[in-house]
């Protein structure tokens, strides 16, 4: 049987030789883009033999200089009816596939890299293999419009789709109306793509995630000018999923009195024991001793004997790349995120969204991102003159963001305009340290914060093995330049221990709640780290990029939890247990998700404590993280301005196990 397959699987894609100009039906085209940037493209010809329809589709991006080419051959009878799929390529800068399923007598052969089996067809199945490529998944509508429009189809090689259709969307295009038909899949990635289509069921836009979690849209080339608006409208329909499944109760007048709590006090470096916190119309009225506090008539009383309640938390390296992030967020307890870099349409309407209270997740915190000229720049927003830094800084400060973000590429004469200017508008500056920089050459440009404990790492004397030497002068020397300047340090240890990660070591011992995680997301993160013994030799840069959240601390240098993605939600509490790990107290580490980025923000008049007149965002524990800080992760209850959240109600919105 093996032998027989492999035959077989051989054939396949010779079958993308076969066509001739004669037999090709139909042809169509997409530009792929990441950050809204055209990056690449998507072209896909029909041709037909007898009752067959073969899809060959060439699919291929260059995502910051890396290219990622994918080939695919889909072959379907005319009835829409699966006969093979071969696809071969990439699917991100860091992931590849090579599967091959053949359909003969109801029965499946798969071949996934070097591993085949047969197995019996489900009643309603069609192979695809993921988000990609989008022609593969228009035939998947046309499939599942084809069987009465159920509610799921079986997967190959595995898993299950469900299909639902959403409305119609009329749009304004060449001074005509266009009506499109919208769709919501899910089970192909994490969470939900949006999709578009026209009367016949060709594929106008596809937004989706890519296999390294960042969001990716697919556009009909004749309809490009159109994608700003599709962005928009879908950041607006992927909050309303969420908000239509929970009651916002937003009551002005309600009262919240939170009794018996112990209450972590991030301010004063102490705990306050059978604790009354008082909330109305969203602010913290009254917190201290139960016996000092008087309970109003027809509170709503939340019991909190033996939890422990800390301000809500902060991750201060989000990218918000699709609505489930705000339930994954508040699931977890972080109740304020700094979006450190998006699409300037999507970004907008997601924190429009959640702001009026028609959308589910934190307060969103925008960052706008800026790079440079050249092939390995990220997003539309670039500047290349200091004319259009000046722009693009307005720009930003005009749409209520409240930093800017400078990327890899930005040339050393630019930083200095964007951040002059971003100071001159009250604004401040963090990001990476672009290429042909130094951190303390970015620093002294005017950056304010520093993006990744990398850059901090360069700035150290290494020794042979790649560790840091910090009796070195050199490393003495750039711990005061960081405290003379005030650097703020947002560290996102986490993504070096992802990484760094042995491929042959227990994720758990990384992410404890990994099988709780929706399946597209575990089989995104499995094959994230090294061989072990490339991991070995990178151990001793990793453990010095760890130490150094503790060095930074004691030397009076401001450092905030920021996760840059990971697992979603979790990465928050995944921070703090390592800057604990480096040698920060527990409640050091929670002050750097709380109290601090308040303070950097220069909102903790407003939030990041729990203090009478302040934002009533506060997370209620099952155990107390003082004593041992992975109980952050017992998380009972989470309130946004006095809004109640069930964590488990919120992930299994979003397709979490827990």
């Amino acid at each position: 049987m093996k032998k027989h397959f492999l035959l077989a699987a051989l054939i396949i894609p010779g079958l993308l030789n076969t066509a001739s100009a004669q037999n090709v039906i139909d042809s169509g085209s997409y530009f792929l883009h990441k950050f809204a940037q055209n990056i690449g493209k998507e072209t896909y010809t029909i041709t037909k033999n007898g009752n067959e329809l073969t899809y060959d589709v060439n699919f291929r991006f260059t995502d910051r200089g890396q290219p990622v080419p994918l080939k695919a051959q889909l072959v379907t009878t005319v009835e829409h009816e699966p006969v093979n799929l071969f696809i071969k390529g990439n699917t991100s800068r860091f992931s590849a596939i090579n599967d091959s399923i053949r359909i003969r007598d109801k029965k499946a052969t798969i071949w996934m890299d070097s591993v085949v089996h047969t197995e019996t067809m489900k009643p309603l199945a069609f192979p695809v293999a993921g988000y990609s490529p989008g022609t593969v998944q228009m035939v998947l509508l046309k499939y599942w419009k084809q069987h009465g429009m159920p509610k799921s189809i079986a997967m190959l090689p595995k898993g299950e789709v469900i299909i639902k259709k959403d409305g119609t969307e009329t749009l304004s295009f060449n001074n005509a109306p266009l009506v499109l038909e919208r769709y919501i899949v899910s089970g192909l990635i994490w969470g939900n793509e949006i999709v578009w289509t026209d009367s016949r069921g060709n594929l106008i836009c596809l937004i989706t995630n890519d296999a390294e979690g960042d969001k990716l849209e697919m556009m009909a080339v004749a309809y490009e000018n159109l994608l700003p608006q599709l962005i928009s409208k879908a950041a607006t329909y992927g909050m309303k999923l969420f908000s239509s499944s929970m009651k916002m109760d937003v009551a002005k007048n309600k009262t919240l009195a939170i009794v018996g709590g112990n209450v972590i006090d991030v301010e004063g470096n102490e705990s306050v024991n059978n604790a009354t916190i008082l909330v109305a119309d969203g602010l913290i009225k009254q917190v201290g001793k139960a016996a000092d506090i008087k309970i109003p008539a027809g509170a709503t009383i939340i019991h909190a004997e033996g939890k422990t309640i800390l301000p809500g938390l902060w991750d201060m390296h989000a990218h918000f790349q699709q609505a489930e992030w705000g339930p994954s967020y508040l699931a977890s307890g972080v109740t304020t995120v700094r979006d450190c870099g998006n699409e300037y349409d999507y970004i907008n309407a997601i924190k429009s969204a959640i702001d009026s209270h028609k959308g589910v997740g934190p307060l969103i915190i925008k960052a706008g991102i800026v790079d440079g000229p050249g092939g390995m720049g990220l997003g539309i927003v670039r500047a290349t003159t200091k004319e259009e830094a000046v722009k693009v800084v307005n720009m930003y400060k005009d749409n209520g963001f409240a930093q800017i973000k400078i990327y890899s590429s930005i040339k050393p004469d630019i930083v200095k305009a964007i951040c002059d200017e971003a100071h001159r508008l009250n604004l401040t500056v963090t990001g990476h340290i672009p290429q042909n920089m130094t951190t303390q050459a970015g620093i002294d440009s005017g950056m304010d914060m520093i993006n990744h404990i990398s850059y901090v790492y360069a700035m150290m004397k290494k020794n042979k093995d790649r560790s840091t030497n910090m009796d070195d002068s050199t490393s003495k020397a750039a711990l005061e330049f960081l405290k003379a300047h005030h650097t703020v340090i947002d560290a996102t240890v986490g993504v070096y221990e992802m990484v760094f990660r042995p491929l042959n070591e227990d994720i758990l011992i990384m992410e404890p709640n990994y099988y709780n995680l929706p399946v597209p997301l575990q089989q995104l993160f499995t094959t994230m780290g090294m061989p072990p013994e490339q991991a070995k030799t990178n151990r001793p840069r990793f453990e010095s990029m760890l130490a150094l959240v503790k060095i930074l601390h004691d030397n009076g240098i401001t450092v905030v939890a920021g996760t840059d993605m990971g697992f979603p939600g979790y990465s928050v509490a995944r921070e703090l247990e390592l800057y604990v790990q480096a040698g920060l107290t527990p409640m050091e580490a929670i002050q750097t998700a709380t109290i601090t980025p308040a303070q950097v923000m220069s909102m903790d008049k407003t939030t990041g404590s729990i203090k009478a007149g302040k934002q009533a965002d506060l997370l209620i524990l099952d155990a107390n993280p003082l004593t041992e800080i992975r109980n952050i992760r017992k998380v009972h209850m989470v309130i946004k301005e006095g809004q109640q959240y069930n964590p488990h109600v919120l992930h299994r919105m979003v397709g979490f196990g827990n």
